[in-house]
């Protein structure tokens, strides 16, 4: 900013400074929109795949929930519910990019909030890193972090996120974690993503514990009824079937907080450029609003000039 000998601004410098801000900020305008149609794009094809993994993911769940009702399944450890918890861990779905908002920050909080509830100080809670948002974040936070996992913009399937799955099921059997819980953000709709955290392990069978949707118990009691499966055939036994069924629906349920949280991400992204498109043209108006009063301004100072100076000769 330019200064005359009294320290004051002059009006040429004023509107040429305006203008520049101006351009600036029409600038800023253009990457912003380009990066919500961007991100627009993205979130239609994450919506579109999370919506088409919803039904399969309600139909695993669904069976889990008949055989919690027909088979004994508190001798597989994933089902045993243990007497102590000692220690447990949280699978954090993060983003890898920002400009979402405070999409992240609200995820974080809705862990620590977790945290404060389920484990006392004295008990350790490991994070187990998918984003690097996330990662970053947990360790401002000083939170234990476990384990990081590299986070891919768009997951194809579920082979991406098995080594995750591999991992806490392997600790969960060897004893290492207590309870396994997944930390994701909800998608209810374009306009709405709620964080919220999923138990995993050990398997509790609840009719409305499902990702995705809400949903009431009486409108999937309608849909599941128990009392027309009369019993299970395992082949070719019990423990073969279930080792390889339920290490399969953590890998379900994972996958789709996956899906639920990149279909979120993109439309919290879509949403905050659009607000700043927005703001940039409000700036815009305003400035522009500005410039025109300075160059109004300056226009009448300078026929003032012109007319004292005609006035001193006359």
């Amino acid at each position: 900013m330019k200064w005359d000998s009294n320290n004051v601004r002059t009006m040429p410098q004023a509107t040429r400074e305006i203008k520049r801000r101006i351009k600036s900020v029409s600038n800023t305008r253009k990457i912003t929109k380009a990066m919500e149609m961007v991100a627009a794009a993205k979130m239609r094809r994450a919506v579109a795949k999370v919506l088409a993994t919803r039904s399969y993911a309600d139909l695993a769940w669904q069976t889990v929930i008949h055989l919690a009702k027909k088979v004994d399944t508190k001798r597989h450890p994933f089902f045993r519910e243990r007497q102590e918890i000692k220690h447990a861990a949280i699978v954090l779905i993060s983003t890898n990019r920002g400009l979402c908002g405070s999409f992240n920050v609200n995820l974080v909080h809705k862990v620590i909030d977790s945290i404060k509830i389920h484990q006392p100080e004295s008990k350790t809670t490991y994070i187990i890193s998918y984003g690097v948002k996330g990662r970053d974040e947990a360790r401002r936070r000083h939170l234990t972090l476990m384990a990081d996992f590299h986070k891919e913009d768009i997951t194809d399937n579920s082979v991406i996120i098995r080594p995750i799955v591999q991992l806490v099921a392997k600790d969960y059997i060897d004893g290492k974690y207590d309870k396994v819980f997944v930390a994701f953000t909800d998608f209810m709709s374009v306009l709405k993503q709620l964080p919220h955290i999923k138990q995993l392990l050990p398997i509790v069978p609840k009719i409305d514990e499902r990702l995705g949707h809400i949903i009431h118990k009486e409108d999937l009691a309608e849909k599941i009824n128990i009392d027309n499966i009369s019993e299970f055939i395992f082949e070719p036994n019990t423990k073969n079937v279930l080792d390889a069924f339920l290490p399969r629906l953590v890998e379900v349920q994972i996958y789709q907080a996956v899906l639920e949280s990149e279909a979120s991400e993109h439309s919290a992204r879509m949403l905050a450029m659009r607000n700043a498109s927005d703001a940039a043209g409000e700036m815009i108006d305003d400035l522009t609003l500005t410039f025109n009063k300075a160059r109004q301004a300056s226009i009448t100072a300078e026929l003032a000039d012109i007319t004292g100076g005609r006035a001193a000769l006359e």
